[in-house]
């Protein structure tokens, strides 16, 4: 059984609307400076679009030119709302977004 974990945030800190998110993320990523570095990792913030969004598009821009050769994305980030000791891996086969669903 193929199991989905639907986004919890959608419409609070980015549009739940899939058009208004593209439109969004086109706009940012659009005005982001390619700085021609080939980076091996990332550090992005992850807060509302509307407070980090243009600083999270400037890092994902750097990734255009090397789009062919990822084959590989871990996403790392902090526990929100519960204090634990190691590591919360989510069992899910696919995030379900706005833009559609993620393996």
């Amino acid at each position: 059984m193929t199991t989905v974990r639907n986004p919890a945030v959608a419409g609070m800190f980015y549009p739940a609307n899939s058009q208004e998110l593209q439109s969004m993320l086109y706009n940012m990523l659009e005005h982001a400076e390619l700085k021609g570095i080939k980076p091996r990792a990332l550090i992005a913030p992850h807060a509302g679009y509307i407070y980090s969004g243009e600083i999270a598009a400037s890092a994902y821009k750097q990734l255009e030119p090397i789009k062919d050769n990822i084959h590989r994305v871990v996403l790392l980030g902090p526990s929100h709302r519960v204090p634990f000791i190691g590591c919360a891996v989510s069992k899910a086969d696919y995030f379900r977004t706005p833009l559609g669903d993620i393996p």
